[in-house]
């Protein structure tokens, strides 16, 4: 038996499915990024697997039956790819890739084609032939540019600029005093000091409320996202992809800021990306098998 599993900056979401990818059962944990630490990962993988048996009538120790495939954020950094692929796992097999990868397959189920993940991290895959390229995925905050997290941080940043005096009036700063119940500009500091990417893009929704209210900041931070998604997209299409898909918690938010020649390509998702990590398993198993 199979399971997939989509692990990035705020969920791992693992599912297990029959031969004729039908869903047996799903869970979903916390985040699974290496990049905000190995004992983390580890600990959302194994417990969203577990809920996964729990969902489908199987016992914990059922998953030394199942052959894993892993798309994990944070992989593309070959030392921390190395340290999951040594890991002492609890599956019959376990492959491992990037959550680009098995996105892009999941998204055209097996076939051809491009994906911009926008979630709390961006980045963007093109497979077509021989052809394989990857665009972002530095992390927060060296790049993520248009992610949740990303607005977030410019959002927090325009309302201490606001609350010190140096920046126009932007409802932005009343939103998020409100979200982090702080009274001032030290209060929000202390909220977000030493925080990860996933508490920044908690605030992504209230920029794009903001956004479509009309406010001039939030609308300026907003634009500026989309665009950098939108020459993204152009990027990928150098390589002709026959398809184009948008997967993450933004993908259906940002759609309207992107620009037109870049919406006229969107394809809907076929599979989501566990699915694209149980069909890279399965190719990868059966390799080894002959």
């Amino acid at each position: 038996m199979f399971i997939g599993i989509d692990g990035g900056g705020s969920k791992c979401r693992a599912t297990i499915y029959s031969s004729e990818d039908g869903v047996i059962g799903t869970g979903v944990a916390g985040r699974a990024n290496p990049l905000h630490g190995l004992s983390q990962t580890f600990e959302s993988i194994q417990m969203s697997t577990e809920l996964a048996l729990k969902d489908a009538g199987m016992s914990l120790s059922d998953s030394k039956v199942l052959v894993a495939g892993l798309g994990l954020a944070g992989v593309n950094i070959p030392k921390f790819y190395q340290d999951i692929v040594s890991w002492d796992h609890p599956f019959a097999d376990m492959f491992v890739t990037t959550d680009l990868h098995t996105a892009c397959i999941g998204a055209h189920r097996g076939g051809e084609g491009a994906v911009i993940i926008t979630g709390t991290g961006s980045c963007g895959y093109a497979h077509v032939g021989d052809k394989h390229l990857y665009l972002g995925g530095h992390g927060f905050a060296l790049g993520d540019k248009g992610s949740g997290a990303w607005l977030g941080l410019k959002a927090a940043e325009q309302a201490l600029l606001h609350l010190d005096g140096f920046a126009e009036h932007t409802i932005l700063t009343e939103r998020i005093l409100n979200h982090f119940k702080a009274h001032n500009a030290m209060g929000i500091v202390e909220c977000l000091a030493g925080q990860t990417s996933s508490v920044y893009a908690k605030l992504a929704r209230t920029v794009l409320e903001c956004a479509n209210e009309q406010d001039h900041v939030a609308k300026k931070i907003v634009k500026e996202g989309a665009a950098y998604i939108s020459e993204l997209a152009r990027k990928l299409f150098e390589v002709n992809p026959p398809r184009f898909s948008m997967i993450g918690g933004l993908a259906e938010p940002l759609a309207p800021w992107l620009d037109k020649d870049v919406i006229a390509k969107l394809s809907p998702t076929l599979a989501p990306p566990e699915l694209g990590a149980t069909y890279f398993a399965r190719q990868k198993f059966r390799n080894n098998k002959t």
